[in-house]
């Protein structure tokens, strides 16, 4: 019972290294409301912050370079479809305060929130060993990546496919384990399992993000109120997309080095 509940601890640690990068993220923010920051702007603030942790890290060695290339990729796909969900036209949620650093409608910090979730995910698989049972050849799970990506600009014209997606999700990764090692022992869980958890944890830090006021939904607007659950069904989507491409880039890293 010791050993489970000793365990148990370490998991938990280890959780919270993988999220070094996410939780630092967090503290700007809560600098960024409670520091004197006149006359730089605040989403310059937490841009200038924020790539400092990144520096940090990479000289630290705490990522590697090529996660690093990694983190960059999810920064533009983070940042083509803030760019579309801000647009007036669209306004699924805004940016109203001003910035020297913003790209249209949208502050460039918004990036590095797309990439702490890629963080959480390559910091994770090296910290927790993790390993892929049955894995979906990449022909199958790029596809549907697309589909999935695709879905998030569609859905603003047409009928929302997650209806559709979801099951397919399931339906392609329902053998898929995820093998990890905490201490001693190696466990294992379903890999769709891990896409939920990973959801309603982003979904309970999206809360903070907004009491914070990293970004303001309409909803939002006059004053703060807590994040719809349905949403957690878009982070639950949002992780699939992130996990393929860190997935499929590490096994093609892998047989290239055979």
């Amino acid at each position: 019972m010791r050993d489970v509940a000793f365990e148990f601890l370490l998991f938990g640690l280890k959780q919270a290294r993988a999220c070094i990068f996410a939780g630092s993220f967090f503290v700007v923010l809560i600098l960024s409301k409670l520091l004197p920051l006149d006359p730089l702007p605040r989403y310059d603030f937490i841009l200038l912050a924020a790539i400092v942790l990144q520096a940090g890290l990479l000289i630290t060695r705490v990522e590697s370079l090529q996660e690093g290339i990694v983190l960059c990729l999810f920064h533009f796909i983070g940042l083509v479809l803030e760019i579309f969900k801000t647009h007036p036209a669209i306004g699924s949620w805004s940016y109203p305060e001003f910035g020297y650093t913003k790209f249209g409608t949208v502050p460039l910090y918004s990036g590095f929130m797309y990439a702490a979730v890629a963080s959480y995910m390559c910091q994770s698989w090296r910290i927790l060993k993790l390993e892929l049972e049955h894995y979906p050849s990449y022909k199958l799970s790029v596809p549907l990546c697309l589909a999935i990506y695709a879905n998030f600009f569609a859905n603003a014209f047409v009928r929302d496919s997650r209806i559709v997606l979801i099951p397919l999700v399931f339906a392609l990764f329902w053998r898929t384990q995820v093998r990890f090692t905490v201490w001693r022992v190696t466990r294992k869980m379903p890999l769709v399992l891990s896409f939920f958890l990973i959801g309603f944890f982003i979904w309970i830090a999206e809360n903070i993000a907004t009491f914070l006021g990293a970004w303001v939904y309409p909803n939002q607007t006059g004053q703060w109120t807590a994040v719809s659950t349905q949403k957690m069904s878009s982070w639950f989507l949002l992780v699939i997309i992130s996990f393929v491409i860190v997935a499929d880039l590490k096994h093609l890293r892998e047989r290239r080095t055979k």
